[in-house]
């Protein structure tokens, strides 16, 4: 039956109503990806209602017990977006039916990273609460999110639906992450790899104003001409009684030696007097002019640095993760699902 020029443009306005009407229920908080799929702080609005409540209340009763695991919970979401993306592979142990060969044994996480139990906990409530729904990728930015605010730093809405890798990356593990070493220009290119630039790689080294750092990280600072020794002595001489020539190797020194449980600027004001801990610290404050300036800013401005921190985090955590049909969203984080 033939339409009316009149009834035609009835249809289609009414058609574009309902899209737009469709349109108002898009979440518009969201972050496009590259494989053509969205994250967004909404995602479980609907499947998982109590996800970050859940989350939030486990992270603050280990934290509570253990302070230090803020730090723990947050570089474990570092150390897995730097290799294939945000997608849980450093949570997977070695072995299983996909004979995976885990990135805890990598040369940056081996006898250091640490907050695992804490994710498994969070995860078996979320099982009971809502079976097979949250992702143990996603559980992990949420609590790096949350150990930020209960350490006294800023808040973001942590876009969400990522699912969990079938396999993990030793080698990547010890290829992309930055180690305490590294000159300044291998840490940027490593961060630039990932699609982070000198803002990013400034702010986000701001996470050591709380955590820890082992001796065996920092030790040739001490001991050896290697260039980048500790300048201020007095500093250095009281490292020294906790980190001896000798052993000591896996003793802790706190990374912001003046606030150390704090999430603040502090670590930024301790680079400008010479005393990071760590050379790839101390580095962000030595040659390179922009780097230099920002941790001026930052160190002056606290607030500065708590916007840029929220947007920083929000931008690593959507390296490359595995979204709708590509993943799986594990039963436990430790093992893949068949």
């Amino acid at each position: 039956m033939a339409h009316s020029p009149t009834m035609t443009m009835t249809m289609i306005m009414t058609v574009a109503i309902m899209f737009i009407a469709l349109l108002d229920q898009t979440p518009l908080c969201f972050s496009k990806i590259t494989n053509g799929g969205y994250l967004y702080p909404q995602f479980y609005d609907q499947s998982c209602p109590q996800a970050t409540t859940i989350v939030h209340a486990i992270v603050a009763q280990a934290v509570a017990q253990d302070p230090r695991m803020a730090a723990s919970l947050l570089r474990l979401h570092f150390h897995d977006c730097f290799v294939k993306g945000c997608d849980a592979s450093i949570l997977l142990d070695s072995g299983g039916t996909r004979n995976v060969i885990s990135e805890k044994g990598s040369i940056p996480n081996s006898n250091s990273a640490r907050g695992f139990e804490v994710i498994d906990e969070i995860k078996a409530a979320l099982e009971t609460t809502c079976p097979q729904t949250v992702s143990c990728a996603d559980i992990l930015a949420l609590a790096a999110r949350d150990s930020t605010v209960l350490s006294g730093g800023p808040s973001w809405e942590v876009p969400v639906g990522r699912r969990d890798s079938f396999g993990a990356s030793l080698h990547g593990s010890n290829r992309n992450i930055p180690a305490p070493n590294n000159t300044f220009q291998t840490i940027l290119t490593k961060f630039k790899i990932q699609g982070l630039d000198i803002v990013d790689l400034i702010t986000l080294s701001g996470s050591h104003t709380i955590g820890n750092a082992r001796c065996t990280s920092f030790k040739q600072r001490l001991y050896e001409n290697t260039g980048d020794e500790l300048t201020d002595e007095l500093f250095a001489a009281q490292l020294r009684i906790n980190c001896p020539q000798s052993g000591g190797d896996q003793n802790l020194e706190f990374l912001d030696y003046v606030t150390p449980m704090k999430f603040d600027n502090g670590y930024y004001k301790n680079l400008m007097d010479s005393k990071g801990v760590l050379s790839s610290d101390q580095i962000l404050f030595k040659d390179n002019q922009e780097a230099m300036q920002i941790v001026k800013e930052y160190a002056a401005n606290q607030d500065m640095f708590f916007q840029q921190f929220a947007k920083s985090m929000v931008k690593m955590g959507n390296i490359s993760p595995l979204t709708v049909f590509r993943g799986q969203v594990r039963k436990n984080c430790r093992n893949v699902e068949d």
